[in-house]
């Protein structure tokens, strides 16, 4: 299904470093230790333009800066370059520079970045099933 917000096919099922499960045993978590290991996943993750270039990612996509710049609108270069970056310094991003000219480089994700997929189409789903309770003082309310 991922990305189910999109048109692209079901990676998550056709990539095979993603679709076979990890050959590590999950460890055993304590409360701390998962609030901890999320609070870690939410830090990679965490800044404002890092979802959005995440999802332009997914599905196989590999984009130039150019044209990250241009489906993200709003932010600046200097911005993009940070969290870019940051997002290849977590293992998250791959950054391609084809030397010529002229000079061209492109982002994609690593497979680590594109097994981000399947948890962030959970999350999506998760956010999305909320129910709103009533407003106060609607008769509906009990």
């Amino acid at each position: 299904m991922c990305p189910s917000w999109g048109h692209r096919r079901d990676v998550t099922r056709t990539h095979l470093e993603v679709s076979t499960p990890g050959e590590r045993p999950a460890p055993a978590w304590t409360p701390d230790s998962a609030a901890d290991g999320i609070e870690a996943a939410l830090a990679i993750v965490g800044g404002r333009w890092k979802l959005r270039i995440l999802f332009h990612l997914f599905g196989g996509q590999v984009l130039r800066f150019s044209e990250l710049a241009r489906v993200l609108a709003g932010v600046s270069q200097k911005v993009l370059t940070e969290q870019l970056r940051q997002l290849e310094q977590d293992g998250v991003v791959r950054r391609i520079d084809h030397r010529g000219v002229p000079r061209r480089v492109e982002y994609g994700l690593t497979a680590w970045g594109q097994a981000l997929c399947p948890a962030l189409d959970e999350m999506l789903r998760w956010s999305t099933a909320r129910e709103v309770p009533p407003p106060p003082g609607d008769p509906q309310r009990r």
